[in-house]
């Protein structure tokens, strides 16, 4: 049995201390690894329906076969992993903006570490997605953005929702210039799907129809272990004809 609780890692961010834990939960009895900024919790092995459901509905929605996706955001790696078990998927680019994070991954403190970093097809990405998003995500860091760089599907989930931001400089991104900007980032066929903590948005919606050809929000619903009561999630699905 492992340690009721361990401190793997802590690295100064621009957006303060960052630290990877894994503990014992006593509840289910399994190793929990969470991701914390300062004391405030970001993201949790304990409950991970949610980034894989940015993966699984959003490329249920596209045809298109081989796919090129990128992913915003790394996270403990569950939705870039679940993005790779598609059979279709030639290449994934994850972006993230904090460097420790992809430090984790690289020497496999997180329990997808070597799924995610080691796989031949995906491309970790030191960088703010959004500032990425804003040029039509068409360069990499070091890139001549030469020849078509645009994707078959974009997989988000950095922030709370389109309301509660994690930094105020995305918010951009949610209005319609920044939904305009990533929509002829993505091929003809192709998708972009969103994790939401919120319930349905009808204005953000208004936005992604505003750029897409389609969209829609699901709710997706999940057992939570230390509740016993369902928690809910909306994945917004926006698609290019």
């Amino acid at each position: 049995m492992s340690r009721r609780f361990e401190e793997l890692d802590r690295q100064p961010t621009a957006i303060g201390e960052i630290s990877l834990r894994r503990r014992l939960e006593p509840t289910t009895l399994v190793d929990v690894f969470e991701i914390k900024i300062g004391e405030d919790g970001l993201m949790s092995s304990l409950i991970t329906d949610g980034e894989e459901a940015v993966a699984t509905v959003g490329l249920a929605a596209t045809a298109n076969d081989p796919l090129d996706v990128v992913v915003g955001g790394l996270g403990l790696g569950f939705t870039a992993d679940a993005a790779l078990r598609d059979p279709r998927v030639r290449s994934v680019r994850i972006v993230e903006a904090l460097a420790p994070v992809i430090d984790w991954h690289r020497r496999h403190l997180v329990p997808l570490g070597a799924d995610v970093a080691d796989d031949p097809r995906c491309e970790i990405v030191h960088a703010d997605f959004f500032a990425l998003a804003a040029g039509g995500l068409d360069r990499s860091p070091g890139g001549d953005g030469a020849g078509d760089r645009r994707v078959d599907a974009v997989l988000l989930d950095i922030d709370h929702s389109p309301r509660h931001v994690l930094d105020p400089a995305s918010a951009p991104f949610y209005r319609p210039g920044g939904t305009s900007a990533l929509a002829a980032a993505i091929r003809s066929g192709g998708v972009f799907s969103l994790w939401s903590n919120d319930p349905p948005d009808d204005d953000y919606l208004a936005v992604l129809r505003g750029a897409f050809d389609r969209a829609d929000a699901e709710v997706v619903t999940f057992a939570n272990p230390l509740t016993g009561i369902d928690t809910s999630s909306t994945i917004y699905v926006a698609t290019v004809a």
